[in-house]
Protein backbone atom coordinates (compact mmCIF):
# COMPACT_ATOMS: atom_id res chain seq x y z
CA UNK A 1 0.00 0.00 0.00
CA UNK A 2 1.66 3.75 -1.14
CA UNK A 3 1.80 5.93 1.88
CA UNK A 4 0.90 9.40 1.82
CA UNK A 5 3.97 11.39 3.29
CA UNK A 6 4.96 14.57 3.99
CA UNK A 7 8.77 15.21 4.73
CA UNK A 8 9.88 18.36 6.08
CA UNK A 9 12.68 19.79 5.81
CA UNK A 10 14.75 20.06 2.89
CA UNK A 11 18.30 19.68 3.66
CA UNK A 12 20.55 16.90 2.75
CA UNK A 13 18.42 14.47 4.92
CA UNK A 14 15.17 15.45 4.07
CA UNK A 15 15.94 15.38 0.55
CA UNK A 16 17.32 11.77 0.24
CA UNK A 17 14.55 10.53 2.60
CA UNK A 18 12.11 11.84 0.19
CA UNK A 19 14.06 10.09 -2.41
CA UNK A 20 14.23 6.51 -0.93
CA UNK A 21 10.65 6.90 0.16
CA UNK A 22 9.59 7.88 -3.41
CA UNK A 23 11.43 5.08 -5.19
CA UNK A 24 9.23 2.68 -2.62
CA UNK A 25 6.36 3.70 -4.35
CA UNK A 26 5.33 6.01 -1.59
CA UNK A 27 3.70 10.02 -2.67
CA UNK A 28 6.37 12.16 -1.10
CA UNK A 29 5.60 15.71 -0.41
CA UNK A 30 8.38 17.70 0.43
CA UNK A 31 8.23 21.10 2.59
CA UNK A 32 10.78 23.20 2.96
CA UNK A 33 11.34 26.79 4.14
CA UNK A 34 14.94 26.39 2.42
CA UNK A 35 15.44 24.91 -0.54
CA UNK A 36 18.89 23.62 -2.51
CA UNK A 37 20.24 27.44 -3.83
CA UNK A 38 19.19 29.00 -0.94
CA UNK A 39 22.15 30.44 1.54
CA UNK A 40 21.53 31.10 5.48
CA UNK A 41 22.92 30.11 8.49
CA UNK A 42 20.39 27.56 9.62
CA UNK A 43 20.19 25.55 6.52
CA UNK A 44 23.48 23.77 6.96
CA UNK A 45 23.43 21.53 4.44
CA UNK A 46 24.74 24.48 1.37
CA UNK A 47 27.85 25.39 3.74
CA UNK A 48 29.09 21.81 4.34
CA UNK A 49 32.78 20.30 3.79
CA UNK A 50 31.06 16.98 2.87
CA UNK A 51 33.52 14.80 3.39
CA UNK A 52 33.37 10.97 3.72
CA UNK A 53 34.82 8.71 6.44
CA UNK A 54 38.29 8.20 5.91
CA UNK A 55 38.77 4.94 7.20
CA UNK A 56 36.86 3.08 4.22
CA UNK A 57 40.54 4.26 2.67
CA UNK A 58 43.64 2.32 2.16
CA UNK A 59 45.99 5.00 2.34
CA UNK A 60 44.52 6.85 5.47
CA UNK A 61 47.63 7.47 7.93
CA UNK A 62 48.85 9.61 10.76
CA UNK A 63 50.85 12.55 9.89
CA UNK A 64 54.74 12.09 10.82
CA UNK A 65 56.13 14.95 13.34
CA UNK A 66 58.04 16.34 10.85
CA UNK A 67 55.47 17.04 8.93
CA UNK A 68 53.54 19.14 10.58
CA UNK A 69 53.63 22.75 11.47
CA UNK A 70 55.17 24.12 14.19
CA UNK A 71 52.96 24.22 17.47
CA UNK A 72 50.66 21.43 15.23
CA UNK A 73 51.08 18.13 17.59
CA UNK A 74 48.91 15.73 15.81
CA UNK A 75 47.83 15.25 12.10
CA UNK A 76 46.63 12.28 9.57
CA UNK A 77 45.71 12.70 6.06
CA UNK A 78 43.82 10.36 3.01
CA UNK A 79 42.78 11.21 -0.08
CA UNK A 80 39.05 11.45 0.38
CA UNK A 81 35.74 12.35 -1.44
CA UNK A 82 34.68 15.71 -0.62
CA UNK A 83 31.17 16.56 -2.45
CA UNK A 84 30.89 19.84 -3.95
CA UNK A 85 27.85 20.82 -2.53
CA UNK A 86 26.18 23.22 -4.47
CA UNK A 87 26.17 20.32 -7.66
CA UNK A 88 24.65 17.80 -5.50
CA UNK A 89 21.78 19.08 -3.90
CA UNK A 90 20.29 20.24 -7.09
CA UNK A 91 20.96 17.21 -8.85
CA UNK A 92 19.52 15.36 -5.54
CA UNK A 93 16.51 17.41 -6.01
CA UNK A 94 16.22 16.50 -9.73
CA UNK A 95 16.16 12.99 -8.51
CA UNK A 96 13.13 13.43 -6.35
CA UNK A 97 11.15 15.19 -9.08
CA UNK A 98 12.50 12.52 -11.42
CA UNK A 99 10.68 10.07 -9.04
CA UNK A 100 7.16 12.50 -8.34
CA UNK A 101 8.26 14.01 -5.51
CA UNK A 102 6.64 17.75 -5.49
CA UNK A 103 8.19 21.03 -3.68
CA UNK A 104 6.30 22.90 -1.52
CA UNK A 105 7.81 26.37 0.67
CA UNK A 106 6.01 26.18 4.00
CA UNK A 107 7.86 27.23 7.34
CA UNK A 108 5.69 25.43 9.63
CA UNK A 109 5.20 26.13 13.41
CA UNK A 110 3.85 23.01 14.40
CA UNK A 111 4.62 19.58 13.18
CA UNK A 112 1.06 18.75 12.81
CA UNK A 113 0.47 20.96 10.18
CA UNK A 114 2.06 18.51 7.86
CA UNK A 115 -0.62 16.62 7.93
CA UNK A 116 -2.27 18.70 5.42
CA UNK A 117 0.32 19.75 3.12
CA UNK A 118 0.54 16.26 0.74
CA UNK A 119 -0.40 17.60 -2.97
CA UNK A 120 -2.28 14.43 -2.83
CA UNK A 121 -4.94 16.79 -1.12
CA UNK A 122 -5.33 14.18 1.43
CA UNK A 123 -4.40 13.54 4.83
CA UNK A 124 -0.89 12.34 5.46
CA UNK A 125 -0.08 9.40 7.34
CA UNK A 126 3.17 9.58 7.58
CA UNK A 127 5.44 12.72 8.35
CA UNK A 128 9.13 12.87 8.13
CA UNK A 129 11.05 15.51 10.73
CA UNK A 130 13.89 16.20 8.89
CA UNK A 131 14.15 20.06 9.96
CA UNK A 132 17.36 19.56 11.68
CA UNK A 133 17.94 22.66 14.28
CA UNK A 134 14.59 23.55 13.41
CA UNK A 135 13.52 20.66 15.68
CA UNK A 136 14.50 23.00 18.82
CA UNK A 137 11.58 25.04 18.71
CA UNK A 138 9.25 23.67 16.22
CA UNK A 139 5.93 22.78 17.53
CA UNK A 140 5.17 19.17 18.89
CA UNK A 141 8.48 18.31 18.70
CA UNK A 142 10.76 21.32 20.80
CA UNK A 143 13.67 18.92 21.57
CA UNK A 144 15.79 20.86 24.31
CA UNK A 145 18.75 18.57 23.80
CA UNK A 146 19.46 20.78 19.94
CA UNK A 147 21.69 23.31 19.72
CA UNK A 148 23.44 25.14 16.62
CA UNK A 149 27.32 23.91 16.72
CA UNK A 150 28.12 26.96 14.58
CA UNK A 151 30.81 26.25 11.76
CA UNK A 152 32.73 29.55 10.09
CA UNK A 153 34.33 28.23 6.64
CA UNK A 154 36.32 30.59 3.87
CA UNK A 155 35.97 29.71 0.86
CA UNK A 156 38.80 30.22 -1.55
CA UNK A 157 39.65 29.43 -5.70
CA UNK A 158 42.82 28.58 -4.91
CA UNK A 159 43.56 24.45 -5.21
CA UNK A 160 46.22 22.76 -2.66
CA UNK A 161 48.55 20.85 -3.91
CA UNK A 162 47.51 17.34 -5.46
CA UNK A 163 49.10 15.78 -1.89
CA UNK A 164 46.92 17.87 0.10
CA UNK A 165 43.34 18.04 -1.16
CA UNK A 166 42.27 17.70 2.48
CA UNK A 167 44.27 17.31 5.49
CA UNK A 168 43.14 18.23 9.41
CA UNK A 169 45.36 18.70 12.50
CA UNK A 170 44.54 19.93 15.86
CA UNK A 171 46.68 22.11 18.01
CA UNK A 172 46.33 24.42 21.03
CA UNK A 173 44.30 26.98 18.60
CA UNK A 174 43.79 30.63 19.41
CA UNK A 175 39.87 30.73 20.41
CA UNK A 176 37.38 28.03 21.84
CA UNK A 177 35.93 25.60 19.63
CA UNK A 178 38.32 26.52 16.67
CA UNK A 179 40.28 23.46 14.49
CA UNK A 180 41.75 23.18 11.33
CA UNK A 181 41.10 21.70 8.10
CA UNK A 182 41.01 22.41 4.15
CA UNK A 183 38.68 20.67 1.74
CA UNK A 184 38.83 21.32 -1.92
CA UNK A 185 35.15 20.43 -3.32
CA UNK A 186 34.82 18.45 -6.74
CA UNK A 187 34.32 20.01 -10.33
CA UNK A 188 35.36 23.47 -9.74
CA UNK A 189 33.85 24.30 -6.26
CA UNK A 190 36.69 26.16 -4.58
CA UNK A 191 38.50 24.78 -1.27
CA UNK A 192 37.15 24.73 1.99
CA UNK A 193 39.17 26.39 5.09
CA UNK A 194 38.31 25.76 8.47
CA UNK A 195 37.04 26.39 11.01
CA UNK A 196 34.64 25.94 14.00
CA UNK A 197 32.36 24.07 16.23
CA UNK A 198 31.24 26.31 18.34
CA UNK A 199 27.92 24.67 20.16
CA UNK A 200 25.64 27.36 21.49
CA UNK A 201 26.74 30.08 19.62
CA UNK A 202 23.73 31.67 17.54
CA UNK A 203 25.87 34.30 15.26
CA UNK A 204 25.05 34.19 11.96
CA UNK A 205 27.61 36.63 10.72
CA UNK A 206 31.30 36.05 9.98
CA UNK A 207 33.60 37.13 12.73
CA UNK A 208 36.56 38.59 10.94
CA UNK A 209 38.91 37.96 13.53
CA UNK A 210 37.86 34.38 13.07
CA UNK A 211 38.35 34.04 9.21
CA UNK A 212 41.70 35.89 9.79
CA UNK A 213 43.09 32.86 12.11
CA UNK A 214 41.46 30.22 9.53
CA UNK A 215 43.75 31.34 6.76
CA UNK A 216 46.78 32.11 9.01
CA UNK A 217 46.67 28.68 10.21
CA UNK A 218 45.70 27.15 6.75
CA UNK A 219 48.99 29.28 4.95
CA UNK A 220 51.61 28.35 8.05
CA UNK A 221 50.18 24.32 7.42
CA UNK A 222 50.57 24.75 4.01
CA UNK A 223 52.11 27.75 2.22
CA UNK A 224 51.90 26.09 -0.87
CA UNK A 225 48.04 26.71 -0.90
CA UNK A 226 49.06 30.60 -1.52
CA UNK A 227 51.72 30.25 -3.64
CA UNK A 228 53.98 31.07 -0.54
CA UNK A 229 52.71 34.40 -0.32
CA UNK A 230 50.52 33.76 2.98
CA UNK A 231 46.88 34.96 3.59
CA UNK A 232 48.00 37.67 0.70
CA UNK A 233 47.70 34.79 -1.51
CA UNK A 234 44.61 33.26 -0.70
CA UNK A 235 41.71 33.97 -3.79
CA UNK A 236 38.49 34.50 -1.58
CA UNK A 237 35.16 33.47 -2.84
CA UNK A 238 33.06 33.98 0.53
CA UNK A 239 32.99 33.62 3.70
CA UNK A 240 30.04 31.69 5.34
CA UNK A 241 28.88 30.45 8.32
CA UNK A 242 25.89 27.68 8.84
CA UNK A 243 24.78 25.98 12.04
CA UNK A 244 24.87 22.07 12.83
CA UNK A 245 22.00 20.52 14.51
CA UNK A 246 24.09 19.41 17.26
CA UNK A 247 22.29 17.27 19.49
CA UNK A 248 22.68 15.83 22.82
CA UNK A 249 23.06 12.28 22.86
CA UNK A 250 23.42 12.03 19.22
CA UNK A 251 21.04 11.83 16.49
CA UNK A 252 17.41 10.89 16.91
CA UNK A 253 16.16 8.49 14.45
CA UNK A 254 12.90 6.85 15.62
CA UNK A 255 8.67 6.82 15.40
CA UNK A 256 6.09 8.60 17.28
CA UNK A 257 2.49 8.55 17.15
CA UNK A 258 0.68 11.60 16.45
CA UNK A 259 -2.54 9.98 16.66
CA UNK A 260 -4.86 7.70 14.86
CA UNK A 261 -4.12 8.78 11.49
CA UNK A 262 -0.62 9.63 11.13
CA UNK A 263 2.94 8.58 12.42
CA UNK A 264 6.07 10.97 12.68
CA UNK A 265 9.18 9.55 11.50
CA UNK A 266 11.85 11.70 13.11
CA UNK A 267 15.25 11.94 11.22
CA UNK A 268 17.04 14.59 12.56
CA UNK A 269 20.22 15.94 15.27
CA UNK A 270 23.26 14.54 12.71
CA UNK A 271 25.21 17.54 13.64
CA UNK A 272 28.28 17.46 11.38
CA UNK A 273 27.84 14.29 10.02
CA UNK A 274 24.87 14.82 7.70
CA UNK A 275 25.76 14.06 4.26
CA UNK A 276 28.21 10.78 5.68
CA UNK A 277 24.87 9.43 7.59
CA UNK A 278 22.34 10.36 4.96
CA UNK A 279 21.49 7.57 2.88
CA UNK A 280 21.96 5.34 5.81
CA UNK A 281 19.69 7.21 7.87
CA UNK A 282 16.92 7.00 5.19
CA UNK A 283 17.04 3.47 4.40
CA UNK A 284 16.06 3.79 8.43
CA UNK A 285 13.23 5.99 7.85
CA UNK A 286 12.50 3.43 5.20
CA UNK A 287 12.25 0.43 7.08
CA UNK A 288 10.24 2.26 9.96
CA UNK A 289 7.52 3.90 7.44
CA UNK A 290 7.22 -0.25 6.88
CA UNK A 291 7.08 -1.20 10.01
CA UNK A 292 4.35 1.62 10.98
CA UNK A 293 2.30 1.14 8.16
CA UNK A 294 2.43 -2.80 8.58
CA UNK A 295 1.32 -2.27 12.14
CA UNK A 296 -1.81 -0.04 10.83
CA UNK A 297 -2.54 -2.54 8.34
CA UNK A 298 -2.38 -5.39 11.11
CA UNK A 299 -5.37 -3.34 12.92
CA UNK A 300 -7.78 -3.21 10.43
Amino acid sequence: MSNTVVVVGAGVIGLTSALLLAKEGNSVTVVGKHMPGDYDAEYASPWAGANVIPSIFNNFRDNHSDELAPGYDSGFQYQGVCINTAIYLPWLLGQCLKHGVVFKRGNLKNINEAKFLSHKGRVANIIVNATGLGSLKLGGVEDSTMAPSRGQIVVVRNEPPKNFPLLMCSSPLDGSGEEVYAMQRAAGGGTILGGTYDIGNWNSQPDPNTALRIMQRIVDLCPDIAGGKGIAGLDVIRHGVGFRPWRKGGLRLEEEKLDDQTWIIHNYGHSGWGYMESYGCAEGVVELVDKVSENTRAKL
